[in-house]
């Protein structure tokens, strides 16, 4: 247990900075930190505490759909919120697009690595996550279109209230899946649960929150 929550601690810790260099390389980000990120410039809030917002108010969906949280479920509405914003804390806006470049591909990187760490550490997903697989278990609809249909409902909202909508919003689509894929293995704590997880990652490619 002790080296599950070290591995889900600091792969949240990462989580949060690889959000923090998307953000400021200004060039895209994922459909939920469109949404996210919009949200903070309606409301004046951190980007980080609106990420502990939605997070909470997308846990309390999970109450109808009979979803139970884990340990890892209620750190992740906290410490990705914390380390988003201590990450934008430290990393000064950039100042050109080679820069900003390398910022966006090391952040999609570090994200892929951050989410294998913490689902591979077994304490629970996500609350986002969790929304897209209760309603999955509720509807019986497939995973790929509940997905689908979650983040495009996010992105576009996101992308009417001010959000970064870019090229690293698509990177980010087409790339996560396969990096989180081979991050999972690497970092799956107890080998009875390799097979389900892996199973999971190869048929959503799932953004681990």
């Amino acid at each position: 247990m002790i080296k599950r929550l070290f591995q889900l601690n600091w792969g949240l810790a990462l989580y949060g900075v690889s959000v923090g260099l998307m953000v400021r390389s200004n060039l895209g980000l994922n459909p939920w930190d469109v949404f996210h990120q919009g949200l903070a410039e309606r409301t004046g809030l951190s980007l980080g505490e609106i990420i502990v917002v939605i997070g909470a108010a997308v846990l309390l969906l999970w109450i109808p759909l009979r979803q139970r949280p884990g340990i890892g479920t209620i750190a992740n509405v906290f410490l990705i919120g914390f380390w988003t914003d201590v990450s934008l804390w430290l990393i000064p806006p950039v100042g050109g697009l080679l820069l900003a470049w390398a910022m966006l591909l090391g952040g999609i990187l570090l994200n892929g690595v951050a989410g294998g760490a913490y689902i591979g550490a077994g304490l629970g997903p996500g609350p986002r996550d969790g929304l897209m697989t209760g309603l999955v278990k509720r509807t019986g609809g497939s995973v790929r279109l509940i997905r689908t249909g979650i983040e495009a409902i996010v992105l576009a909202a996101g992308w009417m209230l001010g959000g970064t909508l870019g090229i690293g919003t698509l990177l980010y689509a087409v790339g996560i899946g396969p990096i989180v894929h081979r991050m999972l293995p690497l970092f799956i704590i107890a080998d009875e649960e390799k097979a389900s997880v892996t199973a999971v990652s190869a048929d959503c490619c799932p953004q681990p929150r």
